[in-house]
């Protein structure tokens, strides 16, 4: 049994960035999303759950100190990076871990209107628990069908997909438990990630008619999302983001056109994201979500 958050406490919009498969990118969305909501006026808390990476959180800690470097304000979210939840063997220990998840949440939903969680590349109860409280599920994608085998099968003759994935059965798993308490519907995002920036290539062409028919089927909105390139990478170090106020102060060289193509990307991803927002925060109801086993 998942433990329910606090009674008392009005829980905010939850937004989870989530992939089984690691190296999709979740991270550089889940920081991307955050500084987004912040600079769009909302009290951001953030959440790593992938306690062997902790990427999210370096993201996070080279932002602070990068900023501080420079002597300027970047803006950080309330941070929280959560140990030992990746992998949890028993249930009593996936109980313990359900209960510090909730607890993260019920403390920043006291100063937070939305909080961005982000999750392990792999199958891991923590995972699962943050599925299931999100109002907003952003899945990165890369241009892969290895990948979207976690979606779907594909048949090796005409690409066309078959049965559902383990991951997209996960997802409508999440759906049902919401439902089952009287919860929001979930809003589910694939943005397709890491897109070759050298034309239409025949296996983004097939890819394309692949999602687009999953999207259908599995009922999430497709975002033409982000391409390959190396400014993401070189993000990293000092915590930058493509929404920040990019001179040669700050990015150490001259922005690039490169640079205001993936703002207007991740402007793109924002816009799906917020256009999914309901009017109020999460209803009473959805402090239920979590006591659903």
């Amino acid at each position: 049994m998942i433990p329910s958050v606090a009674g008392s406490v009005r829980i905010p919009r939850i937004v989870v960035v989530a992939n089984e498969k690691g190296g999709s990118g979740k991270s550089t969305v889940a920081i991307h999303i955050a500084v987004a909501l912040m600079k769009a006026g909302e009290r951001v808390g953030t959440i790593d759950l992938d306690s062997r990476q902790q990427s999210f959180t370096q993201y996070v800690d080279n932002r602070r100190r990068w900023g501080e470097l420079i002597g300027r304000d970047l803006g950080l979210p309330e941070h929280i990076c959560l140990d030992g939840l990746s992998d949890l063997p028993d249930a009593g220990d996936r109980l313990d871990g359900a209960a510090a998840l909730t607890d993260a949440v019920a403390r920043l939903s006291a100063s937070c209107t939305t909080i961005v969680i982000d999750t392990p590349g792999h199958d891991a109860a923590a995972g699962r628990l943050a599925h299931a409280l999100a109002h907003t599920l952003v899945t990165p994608l890369n241009d892969s069908f290895v990948d979207l085998a976690a979606f779907a099968e594909v048949d090796p003759e005409t690409f066309a997909v078959g049965e559902t994935g383990h991951y997209a059965a996960m997802v409508g798993n999440a759906r049902q438990q919401r439902h089952a308490a009287g919860g929001q519907p979930l809003d589910w995002i694939v943005l397709r990630n890491r897109l070759s920036t050298f034309g239409t290539s025949r296996n983004r062409r097939l890819m394309a008619a692949a999602l687009a028919e999953l999207s259908r089927r599995l009922d999430f909105t497709l975002v033409e999302g982000l391409a390959e390139r190396m400014i993401f990478r070189e993000f990293f170090p000092r915590g930058l983001t493509a929404l920040d106020d990019l001179d040669e102060k700050t990015l150490a060289t001259r922005p690039t056109m490169s640079h205001a193509t993936a703002r207007l990307e991740i402007e793109n991803l924002i816009t799906a994201i917020l256009l999914g927002r309901p009017g109020e925060a999460a209803n009473d109801a959805d402090q239920r979500i979590a006591s659903v086993a």
